[in-house]
């Protein structure tokens, strides 16, 4: 089993040898390897069963070092990068042949970001490659979001957990690339895409559902539980048969069990909805329920990558 641990010298020397490691985030835990090692990464797309034509983003901690991987920053990315970075946001970026092809699969573009999680930041500092981390979670699976979720579902595979204790956002990072002097956002996360147009003007939305994914996270069906997950507009869920847990926005429903109901957010706050999400999916999906009905919170701010999260964890894999 995996050993979890804050000794930054035993992640590094993993890393350098070409094994994985779960590294902290303030989004999600992510599973980690060398970015420009093609057998570390290919261990990535093993060990998380993840299909190869679903690219990776590769995390650094600067944008000096950023340099060293792309070929060109718009100007309104390197805005976004400037007023955002460290943070919850991934660009698109056309990429430099220093990073393999089995990372973007394929792509002429790459997905990088500079995390806002000291210890992984201090990890990066160190190191003289990126890391590669998707989620560390198997795929299509609900992802992780306290070191205790990557042991359950990947301890047996992995050699070590570097522990940053619980992620502060909850929810995968935003994704915004360029094209034709057009900004557009791939995937919805844990920025808010007003903090963007603050900055840049306005964006377009990609819409997720694809077979054929230009960014990470575009897959219809992903973040999914083992139980079937059903869909309800906000307060018309209805008490179901006793087998049956609730997720629900900011207040329990009468005449049901209080254990088989979580709340994301009793004051009404996106931010803690986003924070609970993916614990609170998971904690329902441990109970001996047959489903779970969950219902979508107000669709704005974040409201709206929490309803992305569950429309797609709502599709059967």
């Amino acid at each position: 089993m995996a050993v979890t641990g804050s000794d930054l010298s035993v992640a590094k020397e993993f890393l350098i040898k070409g094994e994985l490691v779960a590294i902290p985030t303030e989004t999600v835990y992510g599973l980690a390897g060398n970015a420009l090692n093609e057998k570390a990464v290919l261990s990535i797309f093993e060990v998380k069963n993840r299909p190869a034509f679903d690219p990776l983003i590769i995390h650094t901690d600067s944008l000096k070092k950023v340099a060293i991987y792309v070929s060109d920053v718009p100007e309104k990315a390197r805005i976004l990068a400037e007023k955002l970075w460290p943070g919850p946001l991934t660009l698109l970026l056309p990429k430099k042949d220093i990073v393999p092809d089995l990372v973007t699969s394929g792509l002429d573009t790459v997905a990088v970001r500079i995390p806002d999680h000291a210890l992984t930041r201090e990890l990066l500092a160190q190191l003289s490659f990126p890391l590669a981390a998707p989620s560390a979670n198997p795929f299509g699976y609900i992802s992780p979001t306290k070191p205790a979720h990557v042991e359950q579902q990947l301890g047996d595979r992995i050699p070590y957990i570097l522990d940053g204790g619980e992620c502060e956002v909850g929810i995968e990072s935003t994704i915004v690339g360029f094209e034709n002097d057009e900004t557009i956002v791939y995937r919805l996360g844990g920025l808010d895409i007003n903090e963007i147009e603050s900055l840049i003007g306005p964006v377009a939305l990609m819409p997720h559902s694809t077979s054929d994914p230009k960014a990470p996270g575009m897959l219809k069906s992903h973040y999914a539980p083992r139980k079937p997950l059903h869909l309800y507009r906000r307060d018309a869920i209805t008490p179901g048969d006793a087998g049956t847990g609730y997720l629900l926005f900011d207040r329990y429903l009468d005449g049901v069990d209080r254990r088989y109901q979580r709340l994301l957010s009793p004051g009404h706050d996106l931010k803690e909805a986003a924070h609970n999400l993916f614990a609170y999916l998971r904690e329902l999906d441990g109970l001996p329920v047959s489903e779970i009905k969950a219902e979508l919170v107000p669709a704005s701010g974040l409201g709206l990558a929490i309803n992305d999260r569950l429309q797609r964890a709502s599709v059967p894999a």
